[in-house]
């Protein structure tokens, strides 16, 4: 009886060795994964943003803003269009929120007091907006809110939506409609925002959906004569256009890459013309 004791007790410390290190085992094994899927994604989708990057905040009309760190980017691109040459490098010296969605309907409503969209949707993204209707948009906001808000520059909006990234897209070099309502997916209207998968720094909708105004006035030959600190585009008014970025629903996928340029006049709205802001970090 005591032999046959003493064979079990064996029997039960070597099952539950076995077990604990297959537990070990298996934890090593599950972290060094790990360490895979960021080194993958890193590679992919350039650095992973800072804790201090991953900081959003929430305004009170219910706005999501991302913190966007200072840093560099190489801007252009040699494949697009004359207008996005040279490819040239880029330093953006201060931090900046971002709205983490482009702005929507509701928002603009209870800012503006009007929805001028085609397309209604309390969280579809605002449009028929010209430049103009969209800086007013901003001066009204930052009276309301009591903080500067804006539009991007062309420089902080593209460096936002390549987080890291020197693909044609933000996903990669050729189109996913993962990412962007566009002219093969949208059904030839727009979507509430955020329904698409986002860029590594958390933003949606940065292609497709709507063109983003930006602060920018349009100069096809700016990348040529742009500082390399904080470019706004050409001093003084010179011209009558300013820049979109990012696609829409109704464009095909050269319009959605993270490079590409659009111009329109400043004054004039488009079913396809939208935006985000930008609100100030300090």
């Amino acid at each position: 009886m005591k032999k046959r004791r003493s064979v079990v007790l064996v029997m039960i410390s070597v099952v539950v060795t076995f077990v604990c290190l297959t537990a070990v085992c298996g934890e090593k094994k599950e972290k060094e994964t790990g360490k895979d899927t960021v080194a993958d994604n890193a590679k992919k989708n350039g650095p992973e943003p800072s804790a201090k990057s991953k900081k959003k905040i929430t305004n009170s009309i219910g706005m999501k803003f991302k913190l966007i760190e200072a840093g560099e980017f190489m801007m252009g691109s040699e494949k697009g269009a004359p207008d996005e040459k040279p490819v040239h490098k880029v330093k953006i010296t201060k931090p900046f929120y971002i709205g983490v969605y482009e702005v929507t309907q509701s928002q603009y409503e209870k800012i503006m007091g009007k929805n001028p969209s085609e397309f209604k949707g309390p969280n579809r993204p605002v449009q028929s907006v010209s430049w103009a209707d969209a800086v007013l948009f901003c001066k009204k906001l930052s009276g309301k809110e009591g903080v500067k808000c804006r539009l991007p520059s062309e420089a902080e909006w593209e460096y936002a939506c390549r987080a890291g990234t020197r693909t044609e897209h933000y996903w990669g070099n050729e189109m996913d409609g993962r990412y962007a309502w566009y002219s093969r997916n949208s059904d030839f209207t727009t979507h509430d925002v955020g329904q698409k998968k986002p860029n590594a720094w958390g933003l949606y909708d940065m292609s497709g959906n709507v063109w983003e105004w930006c602060s920018d006035e349009y100069d096809k030959d700016y990348y040529s004569l742009s500082p390399t600190s904080n470019p706004r585009g050409p001093a003084g008014r010179k011209s009558l256009y300013n820049v979109l970025r990012g696609g829409s629903w109704v464009g095909n996928p050269r319009f959605c890459r993270s490079a590409s340029r659009f111009r329109y006049g400043s004054i004039f709205p488009s079913n396809r013309f939208g935006f985000r802001i930008v609100r100030a970090a300090d």
